[in-house]
């Protein structure tokens, strides 16, 4: 069986130090782990001896250990349905949405490097992949919701399905590419594929 090095970042807490008992701290930690030692092979009681806690605390913040780089998700797809109820009723719906999917990616400067080891692990994480389609369908399902409110229809018709996986699309393609890219901006890139799909993806007039 492989011994993994302990980085210091990933070190079991030393009697007397204050356990970790947030969600980031929990996370952050984690995100260290599964770098280190791969997802697969990290475990829940892995994450609570490096954090200096319980297994049951950790069960307290997720469902389980797939949950852990989501993080907050489910508290931010309530952030972005204020988002949708806030939105003035004359916006277009596709630039509704871009407004909604740039406020749902908006992170503080000091979690941008935690935000790109997030996304990069759902992404190339093959363990994740499953899990992941289910959280897509909550996020497409808000988007969803949205559309069809704008449009009388309900959110199981096409058209506001529709909506959902291509806001859901491009989305993805700007996270695949900012990975690529050390010093790219997030939303700036959200911003460019949102405003093309707005466009019907029609190039940008030349100013």
């Amino acid at each position: 069986m492989p011994v993994h090095p302990i980085s210091d970042a990933v070190r079991p807490r030393r009697a007397g130090r204050r356990p970790v008992t947030s969600r980031s701290e929990i996370e952050h930690i984690a995100l260290d782990l599964f770098t280190e030692r791969g997802f697969e092979t990290t475990t829940v009681d892995d994450i609570a001896v490096a954090a200096g806690i319980g297994r049951r605390t950790v069960f307290r913040y997720y469902a389980s250990k797939n949950d852990i780089p989501w993080g907050a998700f489910d508290e931010q797809l309530d952030r972005m349905r204020r988002t949708f109820a806030a939105l003035p009723p004359d916006v277009p719906v596709m630039a509704g949405v871009r407004r909604a999917v740039l406020d749902f990616n908006e992170v503080d400067a000091q979690e941008q490097p935690w935000h790109r080891r997030r996304l990069r692990l759902i992404l190339g994480t093959p363990a994740l992949q499953a899990h992941s389609t289910l959280r897509y369908a909550e996020w497409r399902r808000v988007v969803a919701e949205y559309a069809a409110a704008r449009l009388g229809m309900s959110p199981d018709e096409l058209v506001p399905q529709t909506v959902g996986h291509a806001s859901l699309g491009v989305a993805l393609a700007a996270y695949e590419h900012w990975l690529t890219e050390d010093n790219g901006e997030l939303l700036e890139l959200l911003d460019v594929v949102f405003r093309a799909l707005e466009r019907g993806l029609v190039p940008e007039p030349a100013r």
